[in-house]
């Protein structure tokens, strides 16, 4: 009998067993002691490290002394510049951060790391700071959120304003007051900066539709580098347009239909996505949108063919005749996709 390469594989692996299988808190807690040696070993402090991590993604939890012992334990791994051993503090110290009271005892150490002139200790710095403050400490580090925000480092501003993001549900207030460097990280030339700073600075206005509705007239006048803003720009767009009543003579849809000639495909995907689920929609609105996606069918990228093909599903309830045509293309796919106009359904061959 045959075996496959895979299937061995598996085996193997199964054979090995899971290192971890057997760890027990109290043994793990008790080797944790070697954080207080001198000098540090990286290698064994970093399995420790993995061990408790594992402990806590297997649903163990740790008394309010024990995380508070680590923690504690922990401030001396700071004096060590191994970069796997920090990132590993940094992961633990977030894991751990709802476990303990006494989560102060490394912000220091963070704070440190965090204006330190090591680039690739900094963005992980940030993230698990904001892991460890609640709205009673966020005052004493907001000068420093402030600067990370529009860092010149571009892991380190979208750490900070992602990690600004998960403390606005706590403190949206504290937060709010930072919105001048979000605006600033909007003119990014990076795009994940970007995109990032867009979405903080919409979740800090939506509540408020007027400033929202300025914030996306603005940027529709300016534009976006980054194409994942500018698909954000268009959902944000698309949701304000649902609830106004101009209908669709609305700059909104002028704009969205306009990314349609865009020149990345995943906006130009979002744009024609976005019209085809507009309720209300008519067939000469429509038509744009779909001329759009039936190129899409011939794209040598599958996965664009796949999005075409589903978001034309939807317009087949309403429109038939707008994507007759769409069969044609179909059937020139590489992989040949039989689209039933009839019953809006999509079966491969």
């Amino acid at each position: 009998m045959l075996t496959m390469p895979g299937m061995r594989k598996d085996k193997d692996e199964e054979a090995m067993g899971n290192p971890f299988a057997h760890i027990e808190r109290t043994a793990v807690l008790q080797e944790a002691r070697i954080f207080h040696q001198t000098p540090i070993n990286p290698r064994r402090c970093c399995e420790t490290l993995t061990k408790i991590i594992y402990l806590i993604n297997q649903g163990e939890r740790m008394t309010t002394i024990e995380a508070t012992d680590t923690f504690f334990a922990m401030t001396k791994l700071f004096q060590s510049e191994d970069v796997i051993m920090r990132r590993m503090c940094y992961l633990t110290i977030k894991e751990m951060a709802q476990m303990t009271e006494n989560a102060f005892i490394v912000t220091q150490s963070l704070t440190k790391d965090m204006n330190g002139k090591q680039d690739i200790f900094r963005a992980a710095a940030v993230r698990a700071l904001c892991a460890i403050t609640d709205s009673s400490t966020l005052q004493g580090i907001e000068r420093y959120m402030k600067q990370a925000i529009v860092d010149k480092v571009h892991p380190v501003a979208s750490a900070a304003l992602v990690s600004s993001l998960h403390l606005s549900k706590n403190t949206k207030d504290v937060v709010k007051r930072w919105v001048n460097e979000v605006q600033e990280s909007c003119q990014s030339d990076n795009i994940m900066v970007q995109y990032h700073a867009l979405g903080l600075l919409y979740h800090l206005r939506k509540q408020d539709r007027l400033a929202t509705s300025k914030m996306v007239a603005k940027y529709m006048r300016t534009g976006l580098k980054s194409p994942f803003a500018t698909c954000m720009l268009i959902r944000i767009a698309s949701k304000l347009l649902e609830e106004e009543d101009t209908g669709h003579d609305s700059p909104f849809f002028a704009f969205i239909e306009s990314c349609l000639r865009n020149k990345h495909e995943l906006v130009i995907y979002e744009a024609a996505s976005a019209i085809v689920n507009m309720p209300n929609c008519t067939a000469r609105e429509l038509a744009p949108a779909v001329s759009v996606l039936q190129l899409f069918l011939s794209s040598p990228k599958p996965s664009f063919r796949y999005a075409g093909v589903r978001t034309l599903n939807k317009v087949t309830y309403a429109f038939l005749v707008l994507v007759l045509f769409t069969n044609l293309c179909l059937r020139s796919c590489p992989c040949f996709t039989y689209f039933d106009l009839h019953f809006g359904m999509v079966t491969t061959y």
